[in-house]
């Protein structure tokens, strides 16, 4: 079991690896209809998260740009890719799903590729660099006019 656990772990590694390297939607979105900045004083963490919203309330295209760690970067990545094509409504549960997997109990539906972040929870510190650009996006769609701050 524990060969499966380490493949698993070393799996998920590898995908953070990959996102933090390669950053999918990684650029400034023009136009977009919601956007909201973020900010990790503890590490540097700095990012804006831009989303354009159809009128039905449907994420149509999100993007950011910023600098960060590697989870920083890795979470915003694989956030862009989960929400695109969501309902407003889709994208806060996957917020509070996602807050939940890192701060507390794993929700009990399946997260997707979401799921590498789960062992992030393991390093206390590191939580507020993975969820930084969830809790920017959720400024962004809520149109909160304060920068999103993880201290």
């Amino acid at each position: 079991m524990s060969n499966a656990f380490d493949g698993l772990r070393e799996l998920y590694q590898e995908v953070i690896f990959d996102h933090n390297r390669n950053p999918r939607n990684f650029k400034a979105l023009d136009p977009a209809t919601h956007q909201a900045d973020g900010h990790n004083p503890l590490c540097g963490d700095q990012l804006t998260v831009y989303a354009r919203l159809n009128d039905e309330g449907v994420v149509e295209e999100v993007s950011f740009i910023g600098h960060g760690c590697a989870i920083s970067k890795a979470s915003a990545s694989l956030m862009t890719e989960a929400c695109k094509g969501k309902s407003k409504a889709d994208v806060e549960q996957l917020f509070e799903d996602v807050h939940a997997m890192l701060t507390q109990e794993h929700p009990d539906r399946d997260l997707g590729k979401l799921e590498v972040l789960s062992g992030v929870k393991e390093f206390p510190a590191r939580v507020k660099c993975a969820s930084l650009a969830w809790h920017t996006l959720h400024n962004a769609i809520s149109k909160a006019q304060e920068t999103a701050k993880t201290e």
